[in-house]
C-alpha cells in the first residue's frame, strides 16, 4: 500500500518525508519535481518568505540513477531561513548562560491566539507552554512535502496515461467565466502557466489581482476555489463495497487535510443538490469503436459514481478559506492568561490560492496513485503497466453478457429445458 509521511517545522532545519510502497522501475525526473515545488511558491499575493526560500528536493533513498528501486523514497527540503532561527528552533534546551540565545527564544514566543488557526485547540491538546510549538508544524510550509510526494505520484500516473491539471477558478467573489471543458488540455495548461494566478481566464486573472491588492491594503486576507482534473483514469478505481474504499471519500479526506481547506466538491455536487435528477445524472450512449463501449455527453458526476472512477475525467474542487494570519488585528485572547487581546501576526500571505492549486493536485495524485496500485498492485512498474493495459483492452471489448463457458452438464440441462 502506498503510504506518505512527513515531518519538520516551518522554521526548522528541513522538511523530510517518506513515500513508501512506490513501485520499482519508474523513471523519475527530479527537475519536474522541483518545478512543482517552485510553482507552489509562486502566485500573486504571496508573502516575503517565498523570497527567502528556493525549494528543491534532495532524494535520500529509494531512487538510483533516476529510477525507483522499490525501497521507501525519502527526500529532504531544506529551510534556508533556518539560519535566522537556529537559537529559536534548536533541539537543545535553552541555555540561560547564553543571553543572546535566551533573548531570541523569548522574543519569538507566541502568547496570542490567531482565530481560525490551529493555535487554540493545538495548545490545549498538547499542553504547550508556547503557541509556537503548534504554529511551526501546523504551518502551510508543510505542504512543500506534499507537493514533492505528489509530483512523484503524478509522474507514475503520467507513465500510465493519466494527465493531471489544476487551476484557480475563483478568488473571493472574482470568478473565471472560462470552464475547463471549453479548451483542449494543452491550451488550458498553457493559459494556466501564463497566469500569475494559475487561472486560465486572462481577464479574471487581472480582476483577481486587483481584489488581492485591495485586501493587502486593508490588512486582510482572501480565499478561493481551485479545481483539479485527472483525465485518462482506468474505470473502477475505488470501490462501493466499504465506506473507506470509496474514491470520492478518500479524495475528500486528502483535500480537506490541506491547511485552510473547508469544503470539497466532486463534479457539480453543490449545484446538483438544487436540481431534478433528469438534469444531474449523466446519460449513457453506445460508443462503437471507442476506447470504452459507452459514452456520455455530460460529466455532472465528475468522473465518480458509487465511489469508483467511471471513465469520465475526474473533476474535484476544493474551497479555501482566507488565511487566518492577517495584519488587521482580530479580537482574540492572550495565553496563558486568556485575557482580551488582538491576534498574533507573523509574516504571511495575503492570498495563497494559486499555491493551493499545486498542493491540491499533489494530494489528488497521491490518492489516485494509491487507488491505482491497490487495483493493479505489483512490485514493479512493468507489471503494473501490463495489468493496466490488459484492463483497458478488456473494457474496450466487454461482451454483451458477462458469461462463463458452460460445462457439459450445464449444456445438457439447457437442452432439456429447451
Amino acid at each position: 500500500m502506498l503510504r506518505f509521511l512527513s515531518t519538520g517545522e516551518s522554521h526548522g532545519q528541513a522538511l523530510i518525508a517518506v513515500l513508501d510502497g512506490f513501485p520499482a522501475g519508474v523513471q523519475i525526473k527530479i527537475d519536474q519535481l522541483n518545478k512543482e515545488l517552485q510553482r507552489r511558491q509562486q502566485g500573486y499575493g504571496r508573502g516575503s518568505r517565498q523570497k527567502i526560500e528556493t525549494d528543491s528536493a534532495e532524494l535520500l533513498s529509494g531512487v538510483r540513477h533516476g529510477t525507483t528501486t522499490g525501497a521507501p523514497i525519502t527526500f529532504m527540503i531544506k529551510n534556508r531561513d533556518f539560519e535566522n532561527w537556529q537559537y529559536v528552533m534548536s533541539s537543545a534546551p535553552v541555555d540561560s548562560s547564553a543571553p543572546e540565545a535566551a533573548a531570541q527564544f523569548e522574543k519569538k514566543k507566541i502568547g496570542r491566539f490567531r482565530p481560525g488557526h490551529a493555535d487554540l485547540a493545538g495548545t490545549i491538546k498538547y499542553r504547550q507552554k508556547d503557541i509556537r510549538d503548534v504554529l511551526e508544524r501546523a504551518s502551510a510550509r508543510e505542504t512543500a512535502s506534499r507537493v514533492a510526494a505528489g509530483a512523484l505520484c503524478e509522474q507514475l500516473l503520467a507513465h500510465l496515461g493519466v494527465e493531471m491539471i489544476s487551476h484557480v477558478i475563483s478568488v473571493g467573489p472574482v470568478a473565471s467565466t472560462l470552464k475547463s471543458d471549453d479548451l483542449p488540455s494543452s491550451d488550458l495548461r498553457q493559459r494556466i502557466e501564463q497566469s500569475e494566478m494559475f487561472c486560465a481566464d486572462a481577464d479574471a486573472t487581472e480582476r483577481m489581482k486587483e481584489f488581492i491588492k485591495k485586501a493587502w491594503q486593508d490588512g486582510d486576507s482572501v480565499g478561493g476555489v481551485v479545481e483539479v482534473i485527472a483525465a485518462g483514469l482506468p474505470v473502477g478505481l475505488g470501490s462501493y463495497t466499504q465506506w473507506d474504499e470509496k474514491l470520492d471519500g478518500q479524495l475528500a479526506q486528502a483535500l480537506m487535510s490541506i491547511q485552510a481547506m473547508k469544503a470539497v466538491e466532486i463534479g457539480d455536487g453543490v449545484r446538483s443538490a438544487s436540481l431534478p435528477g433528469s438534469q444531474v445524472h449523466d446519460a449513457l450512449y453506445p460508443n462503437e469503436g471507442g476506447n470504452l463501449p459507452f459514452k456520455r455527453k455530460t460529466n455532472h458526476a465528475g468522473g465518480i459514481e458509487g465511489g469508483m472512477s467511471n471513465g469520465s475525467p475526474l473533476k474535484v474542487r476544493v474551497y479555501m478559506k482566507p488565511i487566518p494570519t492577517l495584519r488587521k488585528g482580530l479580537e482574540s485572547l492572550s495565553f496563558p492568561e486568556f485575557e482580551a487581546e488582538t491576534a498574533h501576526y507573523e509574516r504571511s500571505d495575503v492570498c495563497a490560492v494559486p499555491a493551493a492549486s499545486v498542493v491540491a493536485k499533489a494530494m489528488v495524485s497521491i490518492v489516485l496513485a494509491r487507488a491505482l496500485l491497490r487495483k493493479f498492485g505489483s512490485d514493479t512498474f512493468e507489471d503494473i503497466k501490463e495489468a493496466v493495459d490488459r484492463h483497458r483492452q478488456r473494457c474496450q471489448s466487454i461482451p454483451q453478457r458477462n458469461t462463463v463457458p458452460a460445462t457439459d452438464d450445464e449444456e445438457s440441462l439447457e437442452m432439456e429445458q429447451e
